[in-house]
């Protein structure tokens, strides 16, 4: 089933014996459109904390109550590493929240989802993480990845404030995005065409997304203003089925990702 991310902030998380906190945010990996994780705030349980769940943790929602249950204790939740979800997660963390709920490691599993990869210039974090200059000595010093943020996990909440720049301009900016809820598999961006086509909203799979751009706070799609612009309507009250994907996927001449032909170009 595919549902919308942002439907999900605020939603109740309840442990196994009692509730833990709220849906805050989601660590999504921008290589495979994976969610990684959930943010929790875990108020008034415990003030001022956030807690990071992995999606393996995760029951389905139930959406008419808007709980999120979790295979977990209120006590092992408790006990988990400090982890600082406001900033970027290193490796170094995520190992040892894994350690902790015994979770296995996502990034050495075999095999995963295969998507095409955004391109983007390397972040000052990249290019410093194989050797870093003291200032002092001038001797060189080997930094550990696991030192660092993964560069490719993201925050949804952070992702949502960015400008979405097709081929020929700007088209509005980051709404939403649409996931499968079996997987945790991000599908679609929903995009707010703002001040360019007002009172509209448009989808566009992630597959068509050609760099992100974080310095810039945008995300570039392979696709004009003139194709977007006449689009399939996109209502967000209404579910995102099957029907409408092949829809899209006709449109826009792309091959669909469950597997069917190519349509026919645009």
């Amino acid at each position: 089933m595919l549902r919308s991310c942002k439907e999900l902030f605020g939603y109740e998380v309840l442990a196994q014996d009692g509730q833990i906190g709220q849906v805050h945010d989601f660590f999504f990996e921008d290589q495979e459109w994976a969610i990684r994780y959930l943010v929790v705030d875990t108020g008034p349980w415990i003030l001022g904390r956030k807690i990071l769940l992995s999606v393996r943790a995760l029951g389905q929602p139930d959406w008419s109550s808007q709980q999120f249950p979790v295979a977990l204790t209120r006590e092992k939740v408790s006990a988990s590493p400090e982890v600082d979800a406001d900033k970027d997660v290193s490796r170094r963390e995520e190992i040892k929240l894994h350690d902790h709920y015994a979770w296995p490691m996502y990034w050495s599993e075999p095999g995963g989802v295969e998507r095409p990869v955004p391109q983007s210039p390397p972040s000052p974090m990249e290019v410093q993480e194989e050797e870093m200059v003291t200032r002092d000595t001038g001797e060189k010093t080997e930094i550990s990845r696991d030192q660092y943020g993964d560069p490719h996990l993201r925050s949804m909440s952070e992702v949502l404030k960015y400008n979405i720049v097709a081929r020929d301009g700007k088209i509005g900016h980051a709404e939403d995005f649409i996931a499968g809820t079996e997987d945790w598999v991000l599908r679609y961006l929903v995009v707010d065409t703002g001040a360019w086509l007002p009172g509209r909203k448009v989808l566009i799979a992630l597959d068509w997304i050609e760099a992100f751009r974080y310095e810039s706070s945008e995300i570039v799609i392979d696709l004009s203003r003139e194709t977007i612009k006449n689009s399939p309507e996109f209502d967000p009250e209404e579910p995102v089925n099957r029907e409408y994907e092949g829809q899209l996927y006709d449109y826009y001449g792309r091959p669909r990702y469950w597997g069917q032909e190519r349509g026919n170009q645009s």
